[in-house]
């Protein structure tokens, strides 16, 4: 248990090669953790008063990342967390295996664009995967390089987007991890680049009105620091070639039209722009503007938000529109691009119990269901007939099955949690699938077993889990095992492969993905079953998880961690703060962590569809205060090894989330306790995307260290 010393860990050797240890001091175990002087973080007199209730904030002051202050205290917590990392004596070992294995090359499926087929690829360790392009019969040669983007690999490639002839693409590149992109024009054939290139744009796709233009979208540029002030009212805007940014048209949204998300896109033949607008990460309108005709007008096809819909696919008569109203699970309908409003929908693939998701190729339509969170594919015609299952190649998931109306050639990816992502060529007239890439990971999966198992919660709902683990693997208790979850966002947890994970598992470790309520698994239900006044439904699911994992004898209490981002990053500090009791180690990452006040910053406010705010009613602050992270540290509990994890440029989920949790715990902690409490902060790095290969692993390998280290237990044989 949390607090418990070292030495009673001590006990029989654990499964596979990960052993135990007596705690010796630096050379063996924690025992150095009670020499750990964690930097002073100063107190100060600030407060909200909600609902005629005072509550403290004495860091709120970590929230100025401009301030020289701050700068320190990040400064000065490194200093801690990578002296006590550096002092595992298997660190550098867990490294070296996971370069090792990570030093294979890796691909993306081919798509076409003009008269060239392009490809991403990665030679093994290179920081950022390589565009290259080749032409039918030609040798591939690079296209774009993000490695040559800057020395140390943090700016990386962010989207990009080429005109219907493949003439000309204009890219997204993100430096730092940053969500604030530069987009920049090229001409295709010279790669010489066309006009200025375009500042602050955020949340945004890159859609191409022919060769004069394309539409984006961005935010006035906050006043204040550029990684933490609020971004509101999104605007969609038109970019025409050779003029100034400052020239661009205003297309929908600002003061005039205020949405907090909107997106436009150019439908296949050129001729509509869809536009898309939205509140919050739920519920969105649909508009229509005929680009063929000088000054149309924009015509809704549904308002209000209460919905969410998306165009999948469009032809000369109709747009093909995947939309949960009165469908929780979505249905495909089509729409009459004349007279598109929902009373004029035709049904053309029903719901079933299961969410669905579909993509266009080829001409084609893929319904794409997630079954108890694997993947099943069916092949439609334009006219809603199923035409054939698509077979995949086992329990996991399968994506892509995407692309042009007048492409040939279909590819998706298929991968689990003991199978490494394989690209097939798919042949829409007999349902064939071949193997087009392969992975060459050093792994063998028929050593390595998934099984999905499904559980009780507190409320007595049913929730899955699957469970990865070495064939053999005795379930003894003695298993060091990692219980992952997310639980938000209708996002689902799908099977994957992670070579992170394999370096953990090869060595006798157990990887279990809980796929808590809040998540997309089951549908909208699902989801609404762990929002607001629900979320605690998805905290309850999780620590059930673990119980189930403890009963069944997977693991037990002394070797159990949990882990999870972002919204998984709330799951973790929740379940840490309401039972500290039940985990040996807990790595919270990027996490929403101050319920109070994460809609006061960047675009926080737009995930009040899943949490409500503070301000909402003295009912949601109630509930909102009794799980929030930082308010709910109370001192003289021993909480287990903790490392708080996040980036210095995460302007998603502000990293003042993980500071004020980390001083809150620091200072809570008591004396006779021997846990570590750390927070690590990565520089010049977001929210997670873009993140180079060289940091990725420095972070997994410190993951891994530190969870095995403070179990009492080492790597390797």
């Amino acid at each position: 248990m949390a607090g418990t010393s070292m030495l009673a860990m001590a006990q029989a050797p654990i499964s596979g090669n990960i052993q135990a240890v007596v705690a010796k001091g630096p050379a063996g175990n924690k025992a150095s953790v009670k020499t750990i002087k964690y930097p002073v973080t100063k107190t100060a007199d600030s407060s909200t008063t909600f609902f005629g209730q005072k509550v403290a904030d004495p860091y709120r002051w970590l929230e100025n990342d401009m301030s020289a202050e701050t700068k320190d205290w990040v400064k000065k917590q490194n200093e801690v967390t990578f002296a006590y990392l550096k002092n595992i004596p298997f660190r550098d070992k867990i490294k070296t295996r996971l370069t090792e294995l990570w030093n294979y090359e890796k691909y993306t499926a081919p798509f076409k664009e003009g008269a060239y087929t392009y490809f991403y690829k990665n030679n093994g360790l290179q920081n950022q995967y390589v565009l290259y392009r080749e032409k039918e019969g030609g040798a591939p040669e690079v296209f774009l390089d993000p490695n040559k983007f800057s020395a140390d690999g943090t700016t990386s490639l962010a989207g990009i987007d080429f005109t219907k002839d493949g003439s000309l693409c204009a890219y997204q590149i993100s430096e730092g991890g940053s969500d604030w992109r530069k987009v920049i024009v090229l001409n295709t054939a010279t790669k010489e680049k066309i006009g200025d290139t375009l500042q602050d744009v955020k949340f945004s796709g890159l859609s191409w009105a022919g060769n004069d233009g394309f539409f984006y979208s961005s935010y006035d540029k906050p006043k204040g620091s550029q990684l933490s002030a609020m971004t509101q009212n999104h605007k969609l805007y038109y970019h025409k070639l050779g003029t100034k940014q400052n020239a661009d048209k205003l297309i929908f949204g600002g003061s005039e039209q205020p949405r907090r998300y909107v997106g436009g896109s150019v439908t296949e033949d050129g001729k509509y722009l869809i536009i898309s607008a939205a509140n919050a990460t739920y519920g969105n309108e649909l508009y229509i503007k005929d680009l063929a005709t000088p000054d149309a007008p924009i015509r809704p096809i549904v308002t209000g938000f209460d919905n969410e819909h998306e165009v999948v696919f469009s032809d000369d008569h109709f747009l093909y529109i995947v939309t949960n109203l009165d469908a929780p699970n979505r249905r495909l309908v089509a729409a009459d691009i004349q007279n598109p409003t929902t009373d004029n929908w035709t049904k053309l693939i029903p719901q079933t119990n299961f969410p669905l998701t579909v993509t266009s190729c080829g001409g084609k339509l893929f319904a794409q269901y997630t079954e108890d969170a694997v993947s099943k594919v069916y092949q439609y015609n334009l006219e809603g007939k199923k035409e054939r299952e698509v077979k995949l190649a086992g329990l996991g998931t399968a994506s892509g099955f995407a692309g042009k109306r007048i492409d040939k050639d279909i590819y998706y990816s298929f991968t689990s949690y003991t199978n490494p992502a394989v690209i097939y060529k798919y042949d829409t007239a007999t349902g064939e699938s071949i193997v087009y890439k392969s992975s060459e990971v050093k792994f063998d999966p028929s050593m390595y077993e998934s099984k999905e198992v499904f559980y009780i919660s507190k409320d007595g709902t049913r929730v899955p889990m699957i469970i990865t683990y070495k064939v053999g693997t005795k379930l003894d208790g003695k298993n060091p095992l990692m219980l992952y979850g997310y639980g938000g966002f209708n996002i689902s947890l799908t099977p994957s492969f992670s070579v992170s994970n394999l370096v953990f598992m090869e060595n006798g470790g157990i990887y279990a993905v809980a796929n808590i309520r809040g998540g997309g698994e089951y549908g909208d239900n699902w989801h609404n079953a762990g929002i607001k006044m629900n979320k605690q439904n998805v905290f309850d699911d999780f620590v059930a998880a673990a119980e189930y994992l403890v009963d069944n004898k997977y693991t037990s209490r002394d070797y159990l961690a949990i882990s999870g981002g972002s919204n998984g990053g709330l799951l973790i500090g929740a379940c840490m703060t309401q039972h500290p009791e039940m985990f040996k180690v807990c790595f919270p990452a990027v996490g929403v962590l101050d319920m109070l006040r994460y809609h006061k910053f960047t675009a926080g406010a737009g995930w009040a569809y899943d949490y409500g705010t503070a301000d909402d009613s003295k009912e949601m602050f109630e509930y909102l205060l009794g799980y929030s992270p930082v308010h709910n540290v109370k001192a003289g509990v021993c909480y287990p090894a903790t490392m708080i994890m996040t980036g210095d440029h995460d302007d998603r989920v502000v990293p003042a989330h993980s500071f004020k949790f980390a001083a809150a715990l620091q200072k809570a902690e008591p004396s006779a306790c021997n846990e570590p409490i750390l927070i690590r902060i990565e520089t010049k790095a977001g929210h997670g995307a873009g993140k180079p290969t060289s940091m990725l692993i420095d972070e997994q390998a410190d993951k891994w260290a530190f969870m095995l280290y403070n179990m009492g237990l080492k790597y390797g044989k």
